[in-house]
């Protein structure tokens, strides 16, 4: 069925597609519809950040920014939906046109720039919360607040939506807001991370229940930077990481119609790569911090290598997009196949 919607779908423009389709996702949760197309989901609950998931298998942010349609999104299945990316002020984001589709590749090429209404605006939303899955918000910086600044963008973001989320990413990671990617090295990071820990820690004794916090990194990092960015989150007690964020390296779609568009690629020409980055910061994190896989993942092979690699869970947006829901059950149940032949493994 998701195949002939899709087809209707991609003949539109991609950003009025996306909006069409997050009011619909919204509207049939309302209507109490989301059960005629939900998929069975395997239960195969896993422990993240302190946190219990239904199953490891989550939405990654981007999709629904401003928190318009997780109450649906998390009734097609997924063990835990991550809004955002959000901003202490509303942004229009780049000019258009900024989201590309690259069906040849199954990959889109996104300038978008953390677009969004603010996030006030996400938090009237998120309060509206039915989903009974775990809710991670992820926040940003203003596009016009100086790097150096970025700090207290994020701090503010963690302090209006500690109280409502399950757990919190800091994206550091975008490659559309100018400067945000400096974040992720050196002074700057450690800079970073202990402003946020600090933060954390303030808003859990406020509040008497610690939120987790996670950092989104790029997967264009080599295997020093890598190593130096573990040792960051390591250093800050950061309670996990999401390996990756979108590519700048086009290489694999420059001859495709709009594979040389400026922005991040996201989708299949993203796997190989996201999963050598989890490969990589898992052996430097030594099981320290879990990581969460994100990138490419198409169906339950996919998203089963990610685990492999090191990641506890894994997230989905572009495999979603190319696939709708039936990419989510798939994903699940290879996971949690892999954990049953793991647990008969160790119980031999």
């Amino acid at each position: 069925m998701y195949q002939h919607l899709r087809k209707a779908l991609f003949a539109l423009d991609p950003e009025r597609s996306h909006h069409l389709s997050i009011d619909a996702i919204g509207a049939a949760e309302r209507l109490g519809l989301m059960s005629l197309i939900a998929s069975q989901i395997p239960d195969d609950p896993v422990e993240l950040m302190g946190l219990t998931l239904p199953n490891p298998v989550g939405l990654a942010a981007g999709l629904d920014k401003n928190a318009q349609a997780f109450n649906g999104l998390g009734a097609l299945g997924f063990g835990f939906v991550e809004v955002g990316t959000v901003t202490p002020r509303p942004q229009p984001g780049n000019p258009h046109p900024r989201l590309f589709r690259l069906p040849e590749a199954e990959a889109i090429i996104n300038r978008m720039g953390f677009n969004n209404e603010g996030v006030d605006y996400l938090l009237e939303r998120v309060k509206r919360r039915r989903y009974s899955g775990v809710l991670g918000i992820n926040v940003g910086k203003n596009f016009d607040t100086p790097v150096e600044n970025a700090a207290d963008d994020y701090c503010l973001c963690m302090e209006k939506v500690y109280a409502h989320a399950d757990y919190i990413t800091a994206n550091v990671s975008s490659p559309n807001t100018k400067g945000l990617r400096d974040l992720q090295f050196g002074d700057s990071l450690s800079k970073l991370l202990e402003a946020l820990k600090e933060k954390q820690n303030a808003l859990a004794a406020e509040h008497d229940r610690y939120v987790p916090l996670a950092v989104k990194i790029a997967p264009d990092m080599d295997e020093e930077a890598i190593h130096h960015v573990a040792k960051a989150l390591r250093d800050h007690e950061i309670d996990g990481v999401i390996a990756t964020n979108t590519t700048i390296d086009k290489s694999s779609v420059a001859k495709l119609e709009h594979g040389n568009e400026e922005g991040g690629l996201s989708g299949r020409p993203l796997a190989e790569r996201s999963t050598e980055v989890i490969r990589k910061l898992s052996d430097a994190l030594n099981g320290e911090i879990p990581i969460i896989g994100v990138g490419g993942i198409f169906d339950g092979e996919s998203a089963a290598e990610k685990i492999r690699a090191g990641a506890t869970a894994v997230q989905i947006y572009t495999g979603f997009i190319y696939r709708g829901p039936d990419v989510i059950r798939e994903a699940a149940a290879a996971i949690a196949e892999l954990h049953k032949g793991r647990v008969v493994s160790e119980g031999s």
